[in-house]
């Protein structure tokens, strides 16, 4: 497919999709969120880009991954090695898979020695909800999020007592199965839940020959490459007749993946997020909220001949973070919230790193307000690292409203990451003078509500300085890379006879600024257009609904000499409710079996069909 085609079709859709519009769209209420700003308010009032995901989309587009429920969500591009289970990494506006910053129930959770955040162990069958910001945040968050912020949140209980399981099969000898009770009466409530799964899969790479070797980092080995999971969580809270509101979260998630490799080609990985938060306001105008947590990532690495299984490596991660915020509330338009972070990451490995520890403290304040048709807000921060000393960021936003139906938006914001233990210190690697990536970033945008829907529209510039690549004369990490990153961001939601549909497109444009011979480039592995559409519609006890992908060519390699094509890939679903209870789930994924790469060599799923029983009062 070429470029110049992907926007020609996006405008023709959405121009279409207007024209043929005949009826009001039913006012749904905007989901709570509080990524944007650590401050609750609605979708509609955040002054950045969002997208919500609530636990009814999930189970609508029957998902059963978080790459399989991301993937074209604008500005989110997914970077998948071979399918479930295997290491799925994700680019938001076109910066780097560790400039991400991921949390779970409000804990900091990732690797501090890749950087990055397993997602493919992170099991949807817990997931309430996920809240994607994107844009820089380092102003409210401190490292990692010059990309964006992804948050996700566990499943939360209600009134009543509720059981709820699932058990679904289909295609590469998969299985999975979930089961969970919750309840809440009162000031309580709880929610308990257990998942687990298994898949055959199939074989995760090509091993065809590359330029720089075999790919994958291996011969061809033409074996199934499995998965299986099993994952628990638990989240509870309690509102004291004080007004004191405590809240407790724990997820544990145990996964084998397999692979294919020449040194390593099966791993052990297990994440644990434990955390709690506490909520208090002493007087009308003051909130207080203490949260505290500890994430894990265990990673054992082994590799497997038809003789044993032997160990090779292991990285074990912990991370311990404390936060406390103070909202105050001057005037009814007024917020002020003042806060500070600290954080702790430990690393315990088979490799002999040369430090393995390191804290960080952080304190911000930031400041919201409104004044007739206009919105601010104005962030500040400041983060002492032990390493790298202090790091000072900064954001403004501002809205306008036209009228009741249309507003305009304008933001800026700076943001860094510090470098990975990988980075600066792996044997015979790593760096330690490495300093920290920075960033800037501008963007501007608009967004509606009409009577036949609504649509958002958003245009940004990102510059990166410092960016950390592999520096062949040293055969180590540096800070030598920069980049120019441009996006256009569109999204349309409306309801044609009956049928809701909802349009992405994202638009980008990352260069790469480095001086030398990949000057002027396009960074790897970013497909540069991406169109995703969604259509579903309720008929009896039917409910029909499908998914059509489009994302555009990329390079694998940032010299852009190995290209992976562009693809289109359509899945179609069906539902049948039985009752209020039970119901009946069928998707057929990649229709037309379209073979595609979002990595050199790695192998994506091809036609495949999952069914899923559900019960749930």
């Amino acid at each position: 497919m070429q470029k110049c085609c992907l926007p020609a079709i996006a405008m023709l859709w959405l121009s279409t999709a207007t024209a043929l519009f005949a009826e009001n769209i039913d006012r749904q209420e905007k989901p709570i969120t509080v990524t944007a700003t650590r401050t609750t308010q609605t979708a509609n009032e955040a002054l950045a880009a969002m997208t919500v995901i609530s636990r009814k989309d999930i189970e609508r587009q029957q998902a059963r991954s978080i790459q399989d429920l991301l993937r074209g969500v604008p500005g989110v591009n997914i970077i998948n090695n071979g399918g479930m289970g295997k290491a799925t990494s994700i680019n938001m506006r076109g910066t780097e898979s560790d400039h991400v910053l991921v949390l779970i129930d409000g804990i900091k959770v990732g690797s501090a020695t890749s950087g990055t955040t397993s997602f493919q162990n992170i099991p949807i069958d817990q997931i309430e909800r996920i809240e994607i910001v994107r844009g820089p945040r380092s102003s409210l968050y401190g490292s990692e999020a010059i990309g964006g912020v992804i948050q996700i949140f566990t499943r939360k209980g209600g009134r009543g007592l509720k059981p709820n399981l699932s058990f679904g099969g289909g295609s590469y000898q998969t299985f999975n199965g979930s089961v969970g009770l919750s309840g809440g009466n009162g000031p309580g409530w709880f929610n308990l839940n257990a998942s687990g799964m298994t898949t055959r899969g199939f074989n995760s790479c090509t091993g065809k020959p590359s330029p720089g070797g075999a790919g994958c980092f291996t011969n061809e080995q033409s074996d199934r490459d499995g998965y299986r999971n099993i994952a628990g969580s638990l989240r509870a809270g309690y509102r004291f007749e004080n007004g004191l509101d405590i809240e407790t979260n724990f997820l544990h998630s145990d996964g084998k993946t397999e692979f294919d490799g020449t040194f390593v080609n099966n791993s052990e990985i297990i994440q644990q997020v434990l955390g709690g938060t506490a909520r208090y306001s002493p007087i009308d105008i003051w909130r207080i909220s203490l949260t505290a947590g500890r994430s894990r990532e265990d990673s054992d690495n082994f590799f497997r001949d038809a003789l044993e299984n032997t160990f090779k490596s292991r990285f074990n991660t912990q991370r311990d973070t404390v936060s406390l915020l103070n909202d105050i509330v001057f005037t009814q338009t007024q917020l002020l919230t003042l806060g500070f972070d600290y954080q702790n990451d430990q690393i315990n490995s088979t490799e002999d790193f040369a430090i393995t520890s390191r804290n960080n403290f952080g304190v911000f304040a930031q400041h919201q307000a409104s004044l007739a048709a206009h919105d601010l807000q104005l962030s500040l921060r400041h983060d002492d690292n032990e390493q790298f000393g202090s790091r000072v960021t900064g954001g403004a936003a501002w809205g306008y409203a036209l009228n009741e139906r249309l507003r305009l938006t304008a933001s800026f914001g700076s943001a860094y990451k510090a470098p990975t233990f990988n980075e600066l210190y792996f044997p015979n690697f790593g760096n330690a003078r490495l300093q920290p990536e920075e960033s800037r970033s501008y963007e501007l945008g608009a967004n509606g509500q009409t009577d036949w829907g609504n649509w958002s529209l958003h245009v940004y510039e990102t510059h990166i300085d410092d960016l950390i690549a592999f520096d062949a004369s040293t055969r180590a990490p540096a800070n030598i890379d920069q980049a120019r990153i441009r996006g256009l961001e569109g999204v349309l939601n409306t309801q044609i006879k009956g049928w809701h549909l909802n349009a992405n497109l994202t638009l980008l444009n990352p260069e790469n600024n480095a001086s030398g011979a990949n000057n002027g480039n396009t960074l790897p592995r970013r497909a540069q257009e991406s169109i995703r559409f969604d259509a579903h519609r309720a008929i009896g006890k039917f409910t029909l609904g499908g998914m059509l992908l489009v994302e555009g060519e990329r390079y694998d390699d940032l010299a852009n000499t190995r290209k992976l094509e562009s693809y289109v890939k359509l899945d179609l679903r069906v539902e049948y409710a039985f009752n209020q209870s039970w119901r009946i789930q069928g998707r057929l994924e990649n229709l037309f079996d379209k073979h595609y790469e979002t990595a050199a060599f790695f192998n994506q799923p091809g036609r495949n069909f999952f069914a899923t029983l559900r019960y749930q009062p």
